[in-house]
């Protein structure tokens, strides 16, 4: 049996590297097409625009190019097998199939490892290196210095019912331009801040020139305005660690959580950490999120399962059947996920069902014509 386990090794190990190559060259051929004015904007190189594209393989690989790779690799080899009698002459032989095909099991089980790993710590990190390179003629002090503000903040502290505005923001020093805030007191009754200038000092965010807005007496009271050079507001729990998690969360719209998986486990556990109260819509966003992520790296378990029962069964077949099945089962596992996340997204599934709809549902079909296979 280990001669046989290293004979399907080998046979799938060869069509899966032309496949990672090949669409690695493809991808970045395809990327380097639309960014190439970018990059003569930038002044970047011959050689810089190779170590761009070196640190991006993570995160090009953890998205789509090592689960489709697999697929295509998968159903080449066992289709080629099955052409030749391959898998009909082994089981003859008393190997259930279940215990043939154990070294593609192993297989999808290393890759979805390995893309927990690269979706977890490569792909974010190789994704910072490669804008710093793409930056690197522009990174002049100034630059640099502009790099450290963030505009047109805006975010809602939902566990306290505070909004705030902010129209620059400093992610290093934690000063603010323009800060805007509204909230609620215990009365019911709604107050709002706007500030020339606002900082944190000894734990307390401290304001200046500020304009506050006073409780109106009634209703039908104009709106009065209190002006003050400084002032203290202990009552503000938001910190600079909170406030530069809603930097990356305010950029997340429900149109492009509801896309893909857009934020790392660590990010979104952090998060939450730190809003331990969280509107409906927020919690429904985010916990997709989180399971998708989760979820995800699984898929090539899934493309084990779904290839085997494509390409098992005997008969001479052409090997580009194996393509065409592939091209089908990736299009529809995609949409499947695609409607998943945005089901869960909006509220109208559970988020664990809608992050693990897919792959339930292609993993045990897999397995369900695998047990059907003659």
């Amino acid at each position: 049996m280990r001669l046989l386990d290293r004979y399907l090794l080998r046979e799938l190990l060869v069509p899966l590297g032309y496949c990672l190559v090949g669409f690695l060259i493809f991808w970045i051929s395809f990327d380097l097409f639309n960014k190439l004015d970018d990059f003569r904007q930038v002044r970047l190189n011959a050689f810089e625009i190779a170590h761009y594209y070196l640190l991006q393989i993570p995160g090009m690989l953890g998205e789509i190019v090592i689960p489709v790779s697999l697929l295509l690799a998968l159903l080449y080899a066992l289709t080629n097998h099955a052409r030749h009698q391959e898998l009909t002459a082994i089981r003859a032989a008393g190997v259930s199939l279940w215990r043939l095909f154990t070294p593609y099991w192993t297989v999808g089980i290393l890759f979805s490892l390995l893309l927990y790993q690269l979706n977890e710590s490569w792909a974010p990190q190789s994704t910072e290196l490669a804008e710093q390179v793409r930056q690197k003629h522009s990174a002049d002090p100034g630059d640099a210095t502009d790099r450290q503000w963030h505009p047109d903040l805006n975010f809602r502290n939902d566990g306290d019912d505070r909004f705030w505005r902010i129209r620059a923001y400093n992610v290093e020093t934690g000063e603010m331009i323009g800060p805007y805030v509204e909230w609620r007191l215990p009365d019911g009754s709604r107050r709002q801040l706007m500030a020339e200038r606002g900082i944190l000092s000894n734990r307390v965010w401290t304001f200046f020139n500020v304009r506050e807005s006073v409780p109106n007496p009634s209703p039908d009271s104009p709106k009065v305005w209190e002006q003050t050079n400084v002032l203290e507001v202990a009552q503000f729990s938001e910190t600079p660690e909170q406030i530069k998690s809603e930097i990356k969360i305010s950029q997340l719209s429900n149109i492009k959580a509801a896309k893909k998986a857009q934020l790392s486990i660590a990010e979104i556990l952090h998060y939450k950490r730190l809003h331990p109260r969280l509107r409906q819509t927020t919690r429904a966003m985010l916990d997709t999120q989180l399971y998708a992520r989760i979820a995800g790296p699984w898929t090539c378990l899934v493309v084990v399962l779904m290839a085997v029962p494509f390409g098992a069964p005997s008969g001479r077949r052409n090997v580009f059947v194996g393509v065409a099945a592939s091209i089908f089962i990736c299009f529809a596992y995609f949409v499947l996920q695609r409607v998943g996340l945005a089901l869960g997204t909006g509220g109208y599934l559970p988020s664990l069902v809608a992050a693990w709809l897919p792959n339930a549902l292609f993993g045990g079909a897999g397995i369900w014509l695998t047990a059907r296979v003659r």
